[in-house]
């Protein structure tokens, strides 16, 4: 989709650049050298071509956290977006925000744990916008009673697996074939950065449930290589988002992370939706089973600064 490139009734300069994920802009003066960059606008406006004009994008989990970021993100960069969430109600508010910024995308309701939702999703896609170009299986819980082996209850485990497992498996189901059908794309299944490591904090059926999201990545990926499908997975470190921030919600159980993380601090949704461009995009075309780390560091580590 060409976007209106405009800021604020400002007619767009004649050059752009990106920094930090943000469009700035550049003017030239007479003697062709340029002159000082401006500061972005508040709200980020697209200006025109990006890294994914003319592609569909499925994001599911979209109505929070980094699925809402990447969906914006997504849109800024030219892609139509259908935007999916258990919650509609907070989906509808994704695709409100995109359409701020000139964006295009949908809303549709579903859970992932549920064949028939998904397909449903990817059918929204094709029919809305005749085709599907990148799914970013994104929905994931961190359920409260998720403890070590012994304590963790069925139920829990049940319904993690169900979530963060299954539904990346019917997100590839119904979103492979339809990349195929559209010439082909770019599958990014979330898992984490709790896939490589152990923790004396333990949620057994969260960190089983990455790993297996990471096995199921690379063999899809090597599965489906030949037929100009990408599957990689974003692993991401630990983040200030809502689902990290209600377990963590004492400084000292803050802190006890951070000491382990080199940066000394939590990752933002929005980084992390940078991550995803960048394997929703061709700056990834020679990537395909792969587990992109985003994680500050804490992969790498043994002793921390202090």
């Amino acid at each position: 989709m060409a976007m209106i490139g405009r800021v604020v009734g400002r007619a767009v300069p004649s050059a752009l650049f990106r920094r930090g994920g943000l469009d700035w802009t550049r003017s030239f003066g007479s003697s062709g050298d340029d002159s000082t960059p401006e500061a972005p606008s508040p709200i980020p406006q697209h200006f025109g071509p990006g890294k994914l004009v003319g592609k569909t994008a499925l994001i599911t989990g979209a109505g929070s956290g980094i699925g809402r970021h990447a969906a914006l993100l997504f849109a800024q960069e030219g892609a139509s977006v259908v935007v999916a969430d258990r919650n509609l109600a907070a989906a509808c508010r994704t695709v409100d925000a995109m359409h701020e910024l000139n964006g295009q995308g949908v809303a549709v309701g579903g859970d992932v744990s549920v064949a028939d939702d998904v397909a449903a999703m990817v059918a929204k896609a094709e029919k809305v916008y005749g085709g599907l170009h990148i799914i970013f299986n994104n929905a994931g819980i961190m359920d409260s009673g998720d403890d070590n082996v012994i304590n963790t209850p069925d139920d829990v485990i049940d319904r993690t697996l169900a979530i963060n497992v299954k539904g990346v498996i019917y997100g590839c189901r119904y979103g492979i074939p339809a990349i195929i059908r559209s010439g082909g794309g770019s599958v990014i299944n979330t898992a984490s950065f709790v896939a490589f490591l152990g923790a004396a904090t333990p949620q057994i059926a969260y960190t089983a449930s990455k790993g297996a999201v990471l096995a199921l990545t690379r063999e899809l990926a090597v599965i489906h290589a030949r037929e100009g499908v990408r599957v990689n997975s974003l692993c991401p470190g630990p983040l200030r988002t809502e689902l990290l921030m209600k377990f963590l919600d004492t400084e000292d159980k803050k802190q006890r992370r951070l000491v382990h993380i080199p940066m000394g601090r939590f990752g933002e949704a929005s980084e992390m939706a940078k991550a995803a461009l960048f394997l929703a995009s061709g700056d990834s075309s020679y990537m395909t089973g792969a587990s992109l780390l985003v994680d500050g560091g804490i992969t790498s580590a043994y002793v921390t600064p202090e």
